[in-house]
């Protein structure tokens, strides 16, 4: 007989245990089926937080390194990786542990083990057993891809970030093939441990998804310190030996060949589908591979919903913990639930200096045909980001030119994932330039900064 539930998540992860967690205070029965060799999701496990743990220990080195150009002696500053390692494997246990807590609590059944669809309201496990429920959530995750297009790759030995995230020792030298967010946080973490970094990107600019000027910015951060970047490229051919690797690729049409101890492989993810059988239960794909869902995360088959990177559009954990939230309130028929608004969509890259995003960008509302004020300020010309050597970016606010309203904001430059915050409110309250101007601006602080461009779109609006 199989055991039959109100809510069947499959996949623990930031979505998955949202939706779990507030099915589950709706009063339903609830079951998580998860076959990770540990429960807590890839942001716990293998993503967000041990990323953020070493880059923010490797951003202090960073400063050490430089103390005289803070008038500070210090006479030598290097990573202890193995110290390094230690402190992030009992950092990531600690909120590894909080969320098993949370997930064995007795709220849920929880099964370790993998799932497939057997048929549109059944699953089987690969222990045997086989689970029957009214809703299903689908939140498994995304995977390391490994592009066929990319000569020799499949072929030649290379590390994931998670083996970059798990490492104890400095490599000699690392050749990283990408150049999106997991590509840039972590080549600029090698560097500054001490390995010699090559980072190769097809596209003309580095974090293609923002802006050219914001990628401008970090790229010549980058290289600055000492990263060997190269950009519009074409791989020709990677091969590997006991030695190490070697690349032979085009960079602005130019051949090079570089080569180093170590590979990494940080040309993307893609969705974790494999072994569900979605085609059983009749829920369907995009061409990209990620999970077709409505506004409401239901699937092609409507009991079934999905959440997280599995069906995107974005890679973001506030916004798969927000998917999750949705598609189990939408399930049970709680009232008045409003899709979510993709126009506030919030993004950050840790790199340093951080570039940092939140609602609708220029590029957007160009093609859009939507008209708009943008109005920027350079971090060189601050004094808070002066007095602390931290000169490179900008901060632009874009507004709406009839009444100011403010339509979104990008921020590049130190702490430009906590400054990007200051519009969260205001852009759901639909505030304007004005509203913001008459809030008060301490000085001296790099918030401030946000005033001129404030001001300077207050200038030009035509009230």
């Amino acid at each position: 007989m199989a055991t039959s539930y109100d809510l069947l998540v499959i996949g623990a992860g930031s979505a998955g245990f949202n939706a779990a967690r507030v099915a589950s205070g709706l009063g339903k029965r609830v079951a998580i089926v998860d076959g990770a060799k540990q429960l807590g999701g890839l942001c716990i496990l293998k993503g967000c937080m041990p990323s953020k743990t070493l880059l923010y220990s490797t951003e202090i080195l960073h400063l050490a390194q430089k103390g005289k150009t803070f008038g500070l002696k210090i006479p030598a500053a290097s990573a202890d990786m193995k110290a390094l390692h230690a402190r992030k494997k009992k950092i990531i246990g600690e909120f590894a542990s909080y969320r098993a807590q949370a997930l064995e609590s007795g709220k849920y059944d929880v099964y370790r083990s993998h799932a497939r669809f057997i048929g549109p309201h059944t699953v089987a496990l690969a222990d045997g057993r086989t689970l029957t429920s009214k809703f299903f959530l689908i939140g498994t995750g995304s995977k390391v891809s490994v592009p066929a297009a990319v000569p020799g790759l499949a072929a030649t030995p290379f590390w994931t970030s998670d083996d970059v995230l798990d490492l104890d020792f400095v490599p000699e030298s690392v050749i990283v093939l990408g150049g999106g967010i997991v590509a840039c946080e972590l080549a600029q973490f090698l560097r500054r441990v001490g390995s010699k970094v090559t980072l190769i990107q097809r596209s003309k600019n580095i974090l293609k998804d923002h802006s050219p000027a914001a990628s401008e910015v970090v790229q010549q951060s980058f290289r600055a310190e000492g990263i060997d970047l190269h950009t519009d490229t074409k791989i020709e051919k990677i091969s590997g030996d006991k030695n190490g690797v070697s690349i032979k690729f085009t960079s602005g049409g130019k051949p090079v060949t570089r080569r180093a101890k170590f590979l990494f492989n940080a040309l993307g993810r893609e969705p974790n589908t494999t072994g569900l059988d979605l085609a059983a239960a009749g829920v369907k794909t995009t061409p990209a591979g990620r999970i077709a869902v409505n506004n409401w995360q239901q699937t092609s088959a409507k009991h079934i919903y999905a959440g997280g990177d599995v069906c995107g559009p974005h890679d973001i954990v506030h916004l798969a913990v927000a998917q999750g939230e949705l598609a189990a309130r939408h399930a049970f028929g709680v009232k008045d639930l409003k899709p979510i608004n993709h126009s506030l969509l919030l993004n950050v890259v840790f790199t340093d200096p951080p570039l940092a995003t939140i609602g609708v960008q220029e590029n957007e509302l160009t093609e859009r045909g939507e008209k708009f004020i943008v109005a920027s300020y350079p971090f060189n010309d601050h004094g808070k980001s002066i007095l602390m050597d931290a000169n490179y970016g900008y901060v632009k606010v874009i507004a709406e030119p009839k009444r100011g309203r403010i339509l979104g904001a990008e921020i590049v430059g130190h702490d430009a994932g906590e400054l990007i915050h200051i519009f969260s409110g205001p852009l759901v309250m639909k505030a304007t330039v004005f509203d913001l101007l008459r809030a008060p601006w301490y000085h001296p602080t790099l918030a401030e900064i946000l005033t001129y461009p404030l001001e300077e779109i207050a200038e030009q609006v035509t009230l």
